[in-house]
């Protein structure tokens, strides 16, 4: 059996900027930056990437929970973090790769425990193009533009626990996480070790409270660009929490667009709930911020009474809750 959390999340962003694509050579004018949008036919979906999401979780579990992150080199045009798993947080979650002399024991690659899809639009808009000048100076005022949308991010997580604080030193892409001078300081460290499967595993305390903060820090999430003037609260503003047996993410299709809106689909989580019945190894968790989708409070608490299995709160109630199943769940 194995084990995963898997997570989903809307965040509001009303009248935001939150990732930018910069400025495009074959726009009319050269002072004009673009958000990242996903183009499906004549259909516009603006979007926040992975990684842009990856670092605003990464900053709030270094700002929020004081988390030990690796410190990063860089070698001419590419940069790499220590690759040291054991002593940093962030390079156990968040994987890694580096490059290492054949001395000092080759490439190592770590895949991250915790993967995570973009924030993508839930429905189709052409952003607003917002025209601006810079006037504070004497002269001509400098035009510029920049474009912004209001609409409700969708994404999709999941938190690999069997990997979580366990490293391998296994000749295999993604797999050889260790080399001979990490070994050494696992070795120092007291980590288990298993010689025929060439398997290291950090203290249970360890791993339970990497596992915790990642999703502990989930009402903390903070980030964006454009903050200055599109001032936005990134945190999950609907949250949906539960440990699966596999990897598939059961939440993936549970918003949709409707009448222009994006809406949470009622029969599709509850579907996906009773069909998975089997594969879900913990309750499933549903958490809303009040003021946002308030037409979801009726039938998510008449969901939550026809299955003693659905819990039903605010976000941090929910995240509160699914984080105290953790310990049990990173048991062997």
């Amino acid at each position: 059996m194995s084990k995963t959390i898997v997570g989903f999340m809307l965040v509001d962003a009303p009248h935001s900027a939150l990732n930018n694509a910069g400025a495009d050579a074959g726009e009319r004018t050269d002072n004009i930056v673009r958000v990242k949008a996903i183009q499906k036919g004549k259909k516009k979906y603006p979007y926040v990437s992975g990684q842009a999401l990856r670092y605003w979780w990464r900053d709030t579990l270094e700002q929020r929970f004081g988390w030990k992150m690796s410190p990063i080199s860089r070698e001419k045009k590419i940069a790499f973090t220590s690759a040291n798993p054991i002593d940093y947080d962030d390079d156990d979650v968040f994987g890694y790769m580096r490059a290492l002399k054949a001395k000092e024991g080759g490439t190592v690659t770590r895949v991250s425990p915790l993967k995570n899809s973009p924030l993508i639009s839930v429905i189709n808009q052409a952003p607003t193009q917002d025209f601006g000048v810079m006037a504070r100076h004497e002269g001509n005022p400098v035009p510029y533009e920049h474009e912004f949308y209001s609409t409700v991010l969708k994404g999709i997580f999941s938190v690999d626990l069997d990997s979580l604080g366990v490293f391998y030193s296994t000749e295999k892409t993604g797999y050889k996480n260790m080399h001979q001078k990490l070994e050494e300081i696992a070795e120092e460290r007291g980590l288990s070790h298993e010689k025929e499967s060439k398997k290291w595993t950090m203290p249970h305390d360890v791993r339970t409270r990497r596992a915790q903060d990642v999703i502990k820090s989930l009402p903390y999430l903070q980030g964006g660009a454009k903050l200055t003037s599109h001032l936005t609260d990134v945190s999950p503003k609907f949250i949906v929490l539960a440990a699966i047996d596999g990897g598939n993410h059961i939440f993936m299709n549970i918003a949709k667009e409707e009448d222009r809106e994006a809406i949470i689909d009622i029969e599709a989580l509850k579907e996906v709930i009773t069909e998975y019945d089997d594969s879900l190894l913990t309750d499933v968790y549903v958490g809303r911020r009040k003021g946002f989708m308030d037409e979801l409070e009726e039938p998510l608490t008449k969901l939550a009474g026809e299955n003693s299995k659905i819990h039903v709160g605010t976000i941090k109630e929910t995240v509160d809750q699914f984080s105290d199943k953790i310990p049990e769940l990173m048991k062997e």
